[in-house]
């Protein structure tokens, strides 16, 4: 019998208890598996805080939103224990294997495929799967919540139509994606935004109003401008961007460390950058302008039908890996097909949107506006 143990890390998303009912379902029926669910993440794996999965508790949940493991953002090699950062790596290997861990499988983001990659050298049989409604893990078509995600934002957006056209305004919606705009862009083209602002593409911010001016005197009465969290104007990209290179050329650790504390402060001084937009939109125009953040709403409830096929597909598609003994991979979705790809490849690279992608075109061809 093989003993697999799962978490789920970083921020939560549609589709998760359903990747985690096809892994448990088919690895125990199928393959004669035990599955042990972690708790809250890597910090579940430290404490060895653990749940035994049997049919019964993955009954029901392919619909719910979530995930009954729980999650965190805690990065094994820096996690806070009794107020002080350290590295428990080897506080995670010795759990797993005092447990005859067979496979432990990571459920998350950008951030979790690091995280596995540490646990994959530190000597673990790892497998991963794509989750974010970001839809930035690098060598994958399609991460599971993003389609919900799309979904929510683009009915979203349908809805300030009817307000915007009513009140002749400016209606300004703001969905997640600090460094990737996948969101802002799909579900803006879907929406029909007049304005999408995404991290890839810095914008000038008269360029913007001169596009919403130029819609007022062609008779239009409204305008919709969507910005993903992250986009930022061509100076403040600048200026990360010449922060980001010193970063990756300092030498000493104490360097590095200085410039990872001025990121953070910087992007603290960015954070309602959206609201600066929006005030900044208003004066240029001359026309009422109002904000809408759509925040975690884009995250929760129930999972579209495509993310829970999705989820469905690569939780079986891993119970067969692990039960072959294949480990050490992202399962991906390309071109429609599952692709097991070295985590190495994959862990701390971001699929990002190219200023020349089809899509960008595409919404450039219908007249939207991207401020550059």
């Amino acid at each position: 019998m093989q003993h697999v143990g799962v978490i789920t890390s970083g921020g939560d998303c549609p589709g998760l208890n359903a990747a985690i009912r096809a892994l448990g379902k088919s690895g125990m029926s199928v393959h004669g598996m035990r599955m042990i669910g972690f708790l809250n993440g890597f910090r579940g794996l430290v404490q060895d805080q653990s749940i035994d999965l049997d049919l019964d508790q993955l009954s029901s949940i392919l619909t719910d939103g979530g995930t009954i493991l729980g999650t965190s953002r805690d990065k094994p090699h820096r996690m806070l224990i009794d107020g002080k950062v350290q590295d428990m790596t080897d506080v995670i290997v010795e759990n797993c294997r005092r447990r005859h861990m067979d496979a432990l499988v990571c459920i998350g983001g950008g951030g979790t495929q690091k995280n596995a990659l540490r646990l994959k050298q530190a000597g673990l049989n790892v497998m991963t799967l794509p989750k974010t409604i970001d839809n930035d893990i690098a060598r994958n078509d399609i991460s599971f919540g993003f389609d919900t995600a799309r979904s929510i934002a683009t009915e979203a957006i349908d809805r300030l139509h009817s307000t915007a056209t009513s009140h002749n305004r400016i209606i300004v919606l703001e969905v997640m994606g600090h460094r990737a705009g996948w969101l802002a862009l799909e579900s803006g083209i879907a929406g029909g935004a007049d304005v999408i602002l995404i991290p890839e593409i810095p914008y000038e911010i008269e360029a913007v109003a001169a596009a919403i001016r130029l819609r007022t005197q062609q008779g239009k009465r409204f305008s919709i401008v969507v910005v993903a969290e992250g986009a930022a104007s061509i100076d403040i990209s600048r200026q990360m961007d010449q922060l980001v290179e010193r970063k990756k050329k300092a030498g000493t650790r104490e360097e590095k460390q200085s410039l990872f504390l001025q990121l953070d402060q910087f992007h603290q001084e960015h954070v309602g950058n959206t609201i600066k937009l929006t005030r900044h939109l208003e004066r240029l125009t001359g026309l009422e302008s109002r904000l809408t953040i759509l925040g975690h709403l884009q995250r929760g409830g129930t999972p579209s039908a495509y993310d829970r096929v999705l989820a469905t597909r690569l939780g079986t598609e891993c119970a067969e890996h692990i039960h072959r003994q294949e480990y050490g991979v992202l399962l991906a979705i390309q071109k429609g097909t599952i692709v097991p790809v070295p985590l190495e490849d994959v862990a701390g690279k971001k699929k990002l949107v190219s200023p020349g992608h089809p899509l960008v075109r595409a919404a450039r061809d219908v007249g939207t506006c991207f401020g550059d």
